[in-house]
């Protein structure tokens, strides 16, 4: 499922009517005599389009990739937290994988399953999505005599 935000989603709009004439990528120029949009914000919104594998925006042509299941959100922060769910949800789904049956992961391995495994996200993020999945309580910290574990509440 992806996010994009209601200008994205204009602009998608515009890609996709076009998608039909331009058979080799629609020109920048054409979207931008046809979106009320500064070249800095239709740039800004192609690249994060192409970032979310949508669209291609190379060389001053936009094609489209994916047109599957969009939700349009009002803002970027809108966006940001539907993501932000759906990471702890994959990132949970990994934990409950790494922990087994006895429900225990240890710190450190946790945390490189979140930095380095399919998640990949940095150490800020890492630490907050800790902290917002101990804050709803899927898991919990507990000191062990041979460090400091999380166990799954679930």
């Amino acid at each position: 499922m992806l996010h994009i935000t209601r200008k994205e989603n204009i602009v998608l709009n515009q890609i996709k009517y076009y998608q039909n004439e331009y058979k080799n990528g629609i020109p920048y120029r054409i979207l931008k005599l046809e979106l009320d949009l500064s070249e800095m914000d239709l740039k800004d919104i192609l690249m994060m389009l192409d970032s979310k594998n949508i669209i291609s925006y190379q060389d001053g042509t936009v094609k489209l990739l994916e047109t599957g299941n969009i939700n349009v959100w009002e803002s970027k922060e809108a966006v940001k937290k539907e993501e932000l769910n759906q990471t702890e949800e994959k990132a949970f789904e990994i934990i409950k994988e790494v922990a087994g049956e006895s429900g225990l992961i240890s710190k450190t391995l946790l945390e490189g399953h979140m930095l380095y495994g399919g998640l990949k996200l940095t150490s800020l993020k890492t630490y907050s999505l800790i902290i917002a999945l101990e804050n709803k309580g899927l898991i919990k910290k507990i000191q062990l005599h041979d460090g400091e574990y999380y166990t799954l509440n679930f």
